[in-house]
């Protein structure tokens, strides 16, 4: 079961510690950008807008917002 679309942003350089979630993860940057380190090699992953992104749930991942922030949706689907 998907959860509704979720709308989030942060200001510049905001920084996300590593985590994961127990559930799919989709995303998709509206506005601004984001860089994300996802799984245990921290694959680089620049997102700006219009850009989309899965993670499988228990995907370790951390992100650094862009200069200019970030707006997101994010959609949690249970697995």
């Amino acid at each position: 079961m998907a959860t509704p679309f979720q709308r989030w942003s942060n200001g510049p350089r905001a920084v996300y510690a590593t985590h994961e979630h127990p559930y799919r993860k989709i995303l998709v940057v509206e506005s601004g950008s984001i860089t994300f380190m996802v799984g245990p090699d921290r694959r680089t992953v620049a997102m700006k807008t219009g850009d989309r992104l899965e993670l499988p749930a228990s995907t370790p991942h951390s992100a650094v917002v862009g200069p200019d922030g970030v707006v997101c949706t994010e959609e949690h689907i249970a697995v």
